[in-house]
């Protein structure tokens, strides 16, 4: 089952693989996919949401990653650029690379979640839909070569970032079949909201217990307001890893392990 270091992995071998047949700049494509989901807290997608409330305007994976997470790293602009805007929900990135990571980031997505979905016998390789399997095939090998090849050729073809309409319609539906058959089934639904109940808990009782946040223990002073503690416990708990997150929960709030999201070694 892939984790988010897999994901980056993944997002980096499609990203470079496109890149470097196209002539764009490797190094920056290659950065810029690596980082991209530097800003996801705990559970993933889930953290958003848990999360949501406490920033202004909303908490976003890619913002926060481009802003915060990697804010000391002194990337430069064209890369957090790439990292700022790789979510479709973001504006276009301002490069060409940032555009082949944005493209790149989907397609290893739903092919490795679909792939793990099988694997955990959430699924069969034959539901995929006919559009699917008859353009794109029912293996992630064959998939991921259908549309980096897609790419590529609409690339090279007219120098538009994106692949044609026949592959693109085959991704967009290959996407809204694992939103139906996986990300918003029962069990995983059931599964975000134990990370959303356990996260909010974490900034909540870091936000009235900032002197334990190991930064501020460091700087050896006061925060200096509630909503400023707040910013410390929300950035404390997103940078936390998913095991961590379970651990301080069942430590510091007695939190039931029997609530606790399922399938994190802890």
């Amino acid at each position: 089952m892939r984790t988010r270091l897999t994901h980056a992995l993944e997002v980096a071998q499609v990203a470079t693989g496109v890149a470097r047949a196209v002539g764009l700049n490797v190094a920056l494509t290659e950065a810029i996919a690596l980082g991209h989901d530097c800003g996801h807290g705990p559970g993933g997608h889930a953290s958003e949401e848990a999360l949501d409330p406490y920033v202004e305007g909303g908490f976003n994976h890619a913002t926060w990653g481009a802003d915060v997470a990697l804010l000391s790293l002194n990337l430069c602009a064209e890369t957090l650029d790439g990292i700022r805007n790789h979510s479709w929900s973001r504006p276009a990135p301002g490069t060409p690379e940032g555009e082949v990571v944005s493209w790149a980031d989907r397609i290893a997505y739903v092919c490795h979640d679909f792939e793990d979905a099988v694997s955990a016998g959430i699924l069969r390789a034959d539901q995929l839909p006919k559009i699917v399997r008859e353009r794109c095939g029912e293996r992630r090998g064959q998939q991921l070569g259908t549309f980096i090849n897609a790419m590529i050729r609409t690339i090279r073809s007219n120098g538009v970032i994106g692949m044609d309409a026949s592959h693109a319609e085959a991704l967009g539906a290959f996407r809204a079949f694992n939103y139906e058959a996986i990300y918003l089934r029962g069990a995983s639904r059931q599964q975000a909201l134990a990370v959303i109940r356990l996260l909010r808990a974490l900034v909540e009782y870091f936000a009235e217990h900032p002197q334990l946040i190991p930064d501020v223990a460091a700087r050896d002073n006061d925060v200096e307001s509630a909503s400023a503690a707040l910013h410390e416990a929300v950035a404390y708990v997103a940078g936390m890893t998913d095991r961590f997150a379970c651990r301080s929960a069942v430590t510091l709030l007695n939190w039931p392990e029997d609530e606790l999201p399922s399938g994190i070694d802890r």
